[in-house]
C-alpha cells in the first residue's frame, strides 16, 4: 500500500508529505527503555521457545495428534504471530531508536493486533465447548469433536474475527493525516494513530469498540456458558476422584482465559481512566499484553498436562 501522508504547517497551513509514523515510547519516561528492555526480551524468548517447542511436540509426538492438541497448536501459532507483529519493533526502538514506522507497517500492525487479539479469544470459546463436550456429553465426544470440526473451527476463528476487525484499519488509513506525524506508543493502537488525524474520528472509534466488545463479549458470554454447564455436570459426579479428574481437565484452560481476560479488563480500565494515569501505563500494559499471555499460555499446558509434559521430555531426549 503506497499513501502519502500531509503535515500541516503551523506558520502558513501549507501541506507537508509525510511517508512514516514515528513511535515514542513512554513520552515522559524515556530512559525506562534502556532497563525495560532485558526483561522484554527474555520474555520475548521465553514465549518464542516455549511455543515452538509446543508446536514441534504436537507435530512429533502421534499420542498427541488429537483435536484438543490441534486447538491448542491453533493459540500458539496465534500467539507467536501476535509476538513477531509486536515485541521486535518495541525492542528495535528501544535498542536501536528505529522510530520510525511506514503507512503500510504500521496499519498491517494495527489490523494484525486486531485480528489475531481476537481470534485468541475466539479460540478459548473453542476449547470451551470442547471441555464442555468432554466432560457433559463424553461419549459423543469422538463423535462432536473431529478432525473436521477443528478445520472448521479454525476457518470461523480466522474469518469472523479477519472479518469483522478489517475495516478498523482500513477507516484509519483513509483518514487525513495533517497534523504532527509522532504516535505517543510503541505500537500502532487504531486511538494513538487515528488522533493524529484532522477528520472526525468518531466512526472510526465507535466502530472498534462495538466490533471489539461485540467479539469479545460474545466470546466470553459462551466461555462462561460453558463452564457453568461444566460445573453444575461436575457436581453431579459421585464417583470417587472424577470430580477432581474432571476440573483438572478444564483447569489450564480456565486459568489461562482469567489471565488473558484480567489483563485485558486491566488494560481497558487504564485507557478509560487515561486522564488520571500517566499516559506510559496503559503503553507498558499493552506490550505486555502482547507478550505475557503467549509465554505462559504454552508453559501452563506443558505444566498441568500431562501428555503435553511427556512429550516435551521425549523431544528432549532426542536431542
Amino acid at each position: 500500500m503506497s499513501r502519502t501522508l500531509y503535515m500541516a504547517s503551523p506558520s502558513n497551513y501549507s501541506t507537508t508529505p509525510v511517508s512514516e509514523f514515528l513511535l515514542i515510547c513512554f513520552p515522559n519516561y524515556q530512559n525506562w527503555q534502556h532497563w525495560l528492555s532485558l526483561p522484554l526480551s527474555l520474555l520475548f524468548l521465553l514465549a518464542m521457545g516455549a511455543n515452538v517447542t509446543l508446536l514441534i511436540t504436537i507435530w512429533l509426538e502421534a499420542s498427541l495428534h488429537e483435536p484438543m492438541y490441534y486447538l491448542l497448536s491453533l493459540l500458539s501459532l496465534l500467539d507467536i504471530v501476535l509476538c513477531l507483529t509486536v515485541i521486535p519493533k518495541v525492542l528495535a526502538i528501544f535498542w536501536f531508536d528505529l522510530r520510525s514506522i511506514s503507512f503500510s507497517a504500521c496499519f498491517l500492525q494495527m489490523f494484525i493486533m486486531n485480528s489475531f487479539l481476537t481470534m485468541e479469544s475466539c479460540t478459548f470459546m473453542v476449547m470451551a465447548y470442547d471441555h464442555y463436550v468432554a466432560i457433559c456429553h463424553p461419549l459423543r465426544y469422538p463423535t462432536i469433536i473431529t478432525d473436521q470440526f477443528v478445520i472448521k473451527a479454525t476457518i470461523f476463528v480466522v474469518a469472523r474475527n479477519g472479518l469483522l476487525t478489517m475495516p478498523i484499519p482500513i477507516l484509519s488509513s483513509r483518514l487525513r493525516y495533517c497534523a504532527e506525524n509522532i504516535i505517543k506508543n510503541c505500537i500502532c493502537t487504531n486511538l494513538s494513530v487515528s488522533k493524529l488525524s484532522c477528520d472526525d474520528i468518531t466512526f472510526n472509534q465507535l466502530y472498534q469498540f462495538v466490533a471489539g466488545w461485540t467479539l469479545l463479549g460474545s466470546d466470553l458470554i459462551l466461555i462462561v456458558l460453558s463452564y457453568s454447564f461444566i460445573l453444575k455436570a461436575v457436581l453431579r459426579i459421585k464417583a470417587e476422584g472424577a470430580t477432581a479428574k474432571a476440573l483438572g481437565t478444564c483447569g489450564s484452560h480456565f486459568i489461562l482465559i482469567l489471565f488473558f481476560s484480567t489483563v485485558l479488563l486491566v488494560l481497558v480500565i487504564t485507557n478509560v481512566a487515561r486522564k488520571k494515569i500517566p499516559p506510559d501505563v496503559p503503553i507498558l500494559l499493552n506490550i505486555l499484553h502482547h507478550l505475557i499471555p503467549p509465554a505462559l499460555n504454552p508453559i501452563v499446558y506443558g505444566v498441568r498436562t500431562k501428555e503435553i509434559k511427556q512429550g516435551i521430555q521425549k523431544l528432549l531426549r532426542r536431542l
